[in-house]
Formats: C-alpha cells, structure tokens, sequence
C-alpha cells in the first residue's frame, strides 16, 4: 500500500509492528496540525505527536532502542515522545 501525505510530502518512514510513523516536510504544513504521525497497517491515522508548541513542526524523528522517539522542532525544542500514544515524555529547548 502506498502512502499518502495529509498535507505536503513524506520525508521520513519508520515501519514498526503497529504501522508507519510519518514525518511530513514542515514547511507549507498548517501549523494547527501535527506533521509527525502514525499510521495503521490499514492506512488509518492511530495517533498525531503531541507538539510542544501550537506553531511547532517536527524536523527530525530518531527511533530509540526503548522504542521512544527522539525528535526536533522548528523552533529549537527536542522531544522525546511515547511510541504508543504520541505523547510528549519530556523535552528541552536547544537555542
């Protein structure tokens, strides 16, 4: 089954048992959505990321051996976020 983007263009797949994680490009994103998401083996969106910020982005997803990911923001904050829910578990800022 082929992917297709919600709002501009994939930029990075992690396949997992339970789907796909998402992330979509962040520029031309709205900015009251989330570009990291995961999707169904069937196609359906399980859960959309936690953002740190209403006009945060995901730039950058890591998949870490505890199964969290790693993450960055457009605006300087790094995350790490339950692989489950999409949650945030905690985060920084980095400016």
């Amino acid at each position: 089954m082929a992917i297709q983007p919600l709002f501009t263009q994939i930029e990075k797949t992690i396949q997992l048992a339970d789907g796909n994680v998402i992330l979509e490009a962040h520029i031309g994103f709205p900015f009251g959505e989330s570009n990291l998401y995961l999707l169904s083996p069937g196609g359906n969106v399980v859960w959309k990321a936690e953002k740190p910020e209403i006009r945060s982005l995901y730039t950058r997803i890591k998949l870490n051996e505890d199964f969290t990911l790693s993450t960055f923001t457009n605006d300087g904050v790094f995350c790490e976020l339950d692989l489950k829910t999409g949650k945030i578990i905690s985060k920084s800022s980095f400016k």
